[in-house]
């Protein structure tokens, strides 16, 4: 049977840098306070621009350097929880702004989880001969559902994208996604919709959760690549917390030379776009060689979960 590859990253991210001391002046919080318990520094936060403005410059980033032309994409999928637009969808606009003519155009809603998600469903259209190649983008704004008053949320978030051409191939370069949710959990992250949509959470509990369950999903995800952790060139987990993923590679018995995404340090936690967000920096940094085999694993609510070892493109 044919495979599926990962042939080439984009990423974006808005101009304006909102730093710890910024929020200083707006909640009751310090920099020492938000990095202590989570690692960030900063984070980027989109003023006029819309999920779809923040999608269209990664994907565009992406197809180029997969030297694709639009009328080579047969499907488009952005993975959000913060686009305000219902329909169209960020997709279809991004399809349109791309000038991509006539593919699948459609939005996925899995939270945090939602880029592994998406990467998924699009590489088993692909593998199935639906399109022979698809774009995958996480994007999200979510300042916009930001409550700026809770300082156990609002130093968390951030704004930004990041996009993969998914394309066939002769082998196997996007391993078996291993992916579920928990729904006795699925209050533990969510968007409150109280006239406005605000992100909440359950921070101790969703800590509690990812710290004893993802080291298990990261080993699942690549016995069923046929590789052990220690074979991985870089983990790329959900950028939700530097604390979160700390404790996950720990337990993981990992050797010094794999390359641990912390690019929630610099930008956040973005959800949907975090996984793509960080891996294409990965990429373009050259700290990952092409071909070598990488773990994408994500989390968010409902309690969803998804993730896959891939191959660097």
């Amino acid at each position: 049977m044919p495979g599926t590859r990962i042939a080439a990253l984009g990423h974006h991210q808005p101009s304006r840098l909102l730093t710890n001391d910024d929020l200083a002046g707006m909640v009751d919080t310090s920099d020492e306070w938000i990095r202590r318990r989570t690692g960030i520094a900063t984070r980027r936060i989109a003023d006029t621009e819309s999920v779809a403005d923040l999608a269209y410059p990664a994907a565009a980033k992406a197809l180029a350097a997969a030297g694709l032309t639009p009328a080579d994409i047969g499907l488009i999928t952005v993975a959000t929880c913060s686009a305000i637009d219902r329909c169209p969808s960020t997709a279809a606009q991004v399809a349109g702004r791309l000038g991509i003519p006539s593919a699948v155009a459609y939005d996925l809603n899995n939270g945090c989880a939602g880029f592994c998600t998406a990467l998924a469903a699009a590489e088993h259209s692909v593998r199935a001969g639906a399109a022979r190649h698809a774009l995958v983008i996480g994007a999200e704004k979510m300042s916009d559902v930001t409550d700026w008053t809770d300082r156990s949320t609002c130093v968390l978030l951030g704004d930004g994208a990041g996009a993969a051409v998914v394309s066939a191939a002769d082998s196997a370069g996007i391993g078996p996604v291993v992916w579920g949710s928990d729904p006795t959990r699925r209050d533990v992250v969510r968007l409150v919709d109280d006239w406005h949509p605000r992100f909440a959470q359950e921070g101790q509990a969703v800590f509690r959760w990812a710290t004893t369950t993802l080291p298990d999903l990261a080993r699942e995800a690549c016995r069923q690549a046929g590789l052990a952790p220690a074979d991985l060139a870089g983990i790329v987990t959900h950028q939700a917390n530097l604390r979160i993923i700390e404790a996950v590679v720990r337990q993981l018995d990992l050797p010094e030379t794999t390359v641990i995404a912390r690019d929630v340090v610099d930008s956040g936690n973005t959800s949907a776009a975090s996984v793509p967000l960080a891996f294409a920096k990965l990429v373009e940094r050259r700290e990952l060689p092409s071909g070598a085999p990488v773990l994408l694993l994500s989390f968010g609510g409902g309690l969803s979960w998804a993730g896959q070892v891939v191959s660097c493109p």
